[in-house]
Parts: C-alpha cells; sequence; structure tokens
C-alpha cells in the first residue's frame, strides 16, 4: 500500500469523524433524515475549518444507499468509493478560482438537468465560489433561482462579502466556525495514539495557545 500523508488519512469521511462544528453537522444530518435537502447551501469560512470535508460528506450522505442510524454514509458501497475517490458522475467538484467564467458555468449547467447515474441526486461542489466572474455568478444564479429537483448546490467560500446578494440569497448559509484549543489538542492528541507517537503533554503546542 502506498503511503498517504496524515492530512489524507485523517481527512472525516463520516459525519462523526467531523471536528467541531456540531452545529453544521446537526443542520445536514437533519436534512438528510427528513428527505429534504436544500437546493443550494453556502458553506462560509477560514481556510482549514472543514468547508470541503463536510460538502463531500454530505454528497455521500444524499447518495449513499445504506446509511445508518446518525445518517453516516457507509463509505464502502459503490458510490461512496467513487464520490470518496472524485470519479463519480453524480457528484462534480469545481475549483472556481480557475474557473471562473462564464462559459465554465454554462457548461455546468447544461449539465444539471440530466438525471443522475446511480445516486438520488447530483451535486455540485464550487469552492472558492467568489472568484467567479460577474457574468459567471449572473448565470449560475438563474440556475440557483429554479433547479430541477434533482440537484443539490454546495458552494463554499472564505470571502462571503465578495458573493453578490442575490446569490447568497438564494442558499442556505452556513458559517463555520474556528476549532477550540480543547478541538484541537483532542484531535492532536488521538492521531497521535493512532500512530503510536509519544506525546508528552509539556511540550503539545496546543495547549499553549
Amino acid at each position: 500500500m502506498s503511503y498517504q500523508v496524515l492530512s489524507r488519512r485523517y481527512r472525516p469521511k463520516k459525519f462523526s469523524q467531523v471536528v467541531g462544528q456540531t452545529h453544521l453537522v446537526r443542520i445536514l444530518r437533519n436534512a438528510i433524515a427528513k428527505k429534504r435537502p436544500g437546493h443550494a447551501y453556502l458553506f462560509s469560512g477560514t481556510r482549514g475549518v472543514g468547508k470541503t470535508s463536510l460538502a463531500r460528506i454530505f454528497a455521500m450522505a444524499l447518495n449513499c444507499p445504506h446509511l445508518d442510524e446518525q445518517m453516516d454514509p457507509c463509505g464502502h458501497c459503490e458510490s461512496c468509493l467513487e464520490i470518496e475517490g472524485q470519479s463519480s458522475l453524480d457528484v462534480l467538484e469545481m475549483d472556481a478560482a480557475s474557473n471562473n467564467g462564464v462559459d465554465d458555468i454554462r457548461e455546468l449547467i447544461e449539465s444539471v438537468h440530466y438525471l443522475p447515474t446511480k445516486g438520488k441526486y447530483k451535486v455540485y461542489i464550487l469552492d472558492e465560489v467568489h472568484m467567479l466572474s460577474k457574468e459567471a455568478f449572473n448565470a449560475l444564479l438563474k440556475t440557483l433561482e429554479d433547479p430541477p429537483q434533482q440537484v443539490v448546490f454546495l458552494l463554499a467560500t472564505t470571502s462571503l462579502d465578495k458573493i453578490l446578494d442575490t446569490v447568497v440569497s438564494r442558499c442556505q448559509r452556513l458559517d463555520f466556525l474556528l476549532l477550540t484549543t480543547k478541538e484541537l489538542t483532542e484531535a492532536f492528541e488521538k492521531i497521535c495514539r493512532e500512530e503510536k507517537i509519544e506525546l508528552e503533554q509539556d511540550v503539545n503546542p496546543l495547549r499553549s495557545i
């Protein structure tokens, strides 16, 4: 088995593995449990707080046929494995920082009218969505106003103030919080235990924050 860096190995794949963001996890779990997901969500927060990770987990939960009682995706079915491997035809991730033109969005919009190939939903994850041009935002807005029933948009941004108010108003806004020192310390110590790394409490850098 090839080596995998710790950041990828311990990236959460289920709601129950997410550190912090309890209020947001509850909202997304309830949407799955009630089978009433919103058509568009706006994940707002600074870098490194879990926006893309939680978006992928939500996409997996929307399409996983074997959810547990906590609405966690199984992580083993074909749909989950394809989404995790970023090879799913039903879940499209786009970096708006490098695909920010109106033609990029028009190409995306043309695909929303096709039914999902395997799962229940087609999910579009747009990272750094604030980097879209004004023309691209206007093109996306038309679809956000009246999206197909089987489509869910997950927009992530580190600069909420750069997004058009009309776009924000069409989304359910979820604000991510910075993790507390306690949450960071516990996560750090858990990884050390699983990696069998001895950690002296006096030298734990997080305890002095």
